[in-house]
């Protein structure tokens, strides 16, 4: 009941770490804190269970004693974070998945890839499921990480057919919740920064594309029955609930008083223009689907931000 977590002081990283360790597992976290966070695991120090390690899992993966699962989360995320660190972005999606397989491979362990709805692209079809191939655009400056992500499935696939490892794939849509960095590019944290710094609320394109917002308690949940299932090829993870970008902005400016004006900026290249997983296989081999509604999740990461704010104001 030993499990290695890559990428474990980021916003989902650490959420994970915090469901293995309720679940009795011991944890080593690594990360390199490049876009992690180590304030995202202050609440485990001290907690006998939990170990952290400062790491790049780029390079070599040592790992003393035994494992019984490597679950690899490390990644930059948001569009600022993987194209301001193109080359890591890249590196952790192939030496990193490398290096996590082959961890696993050599104690005998399960393996867990945090994969990404960014495979399929700016999807010809809508809601995306996982027997869609996706319309992505290799050499865009997305592809950083959307190739990455790809590759990194692959590898999986492939160190489970030739070795025999037993391997696991989540393909996450977006997610939402405590722990993200306010202003980190996504569309949520931006908002709110924007509203609570009183910078105009900025939407890029017309606002009529669309996303599809998990909570991150959901999110977890999905991921942990994943991870104790029989499945490895790769399975979607998300909310099916689509609203389009002009809405949620409006749904988060509804919460501010004298909230800023609503502004709009060029579409960037290759922006997906509907984003909505068609959860029906983790509904049947999971029994999952998310709890949290969307005023629900808001209000609980809405207090979040607004304390993370006040202590970035008052310093």
């Amino acid at each position: 009941m030993r499990a290695v977590v890559t990428g474990a002081a980021g916003f989902l990283g650490s959420h994970l770490c915090d469901r293995l360790l309720a679940e009795g597992w011991e944890v080593l976290g690594l990360d390199n804190l490049i876009t992690g966070a180590a304030e995202n695991l202050r609440h485990l120090e001290g907690n006998s269970k939990f170990k952290f390690q400062q790491a790049d899992v780029s390079d070599t993966l040592c790992v003393e004693g035994p494992v019984a699962y490597v679950l690899h989360f490390a990644s930059p995320a948001s569009p600022p974070d993987y194209l301001k660190h193109p080359i890591e972005t890249m590196r952790v999606g192939s030496a990193g998945t490398i290096n996590a397989l082959e961890l696993a491979r050599e104690k005998g362990a399960k393996f867990f890839l945090s994969s990404t709805s960014e495979c399929y692209g700016d999807p010809e079809i809508s809601p995306q499921h996982e027997n869609y191939w996706g319309n992505v655009n290799p050499v865009g400056p997305r592809s950083v990480y959307d190739e990455a992500k790809r590759f990194s499935e692959a590898l999986t696939m492939g160190f489970h057919r030739h070795y025999g490892l037993d391997t696991h794939i989540v393909r996450i849509f977006n997610t939402y919740g405590p722990r993200m960095r306010l202003n980190d590019g996504r569309a949520l944290p931006n908002f709110v920064y924007q509203a609570l710094s009183g910078s105009p609320i900025t939407i890029y394109g017309d606002g009529k594309q669309t996303r599809s917002f998990c909570f991150v308690s959901d999110l977890i949940e999905g991921i942990y029955r994943l991870m104790l299932s029989d499945e490895h090829l790769p399975v979607n993870v998300g909310n099916p609930s689509e609203i389009t970008i002009l809405e949620f902005a409006e749904r988060v400016r509804s919460h501010f008083q004298n909230a800023p004006a609503v502004v709009f900026e060029p579409l960037p290249q290759d922006d997906p223009k509907r984003r909505c997983p068609d959860i029906s296989k983790a509904k049947r081999l999971l029994e999952w689907e998310p709890k949290v509604n969307l005023e629900e999740g808001l209000l609980l990461t809405l207090a979040y931000f607004k304390e993370a704010y006040a202590k970035t104001a008052a310093r």
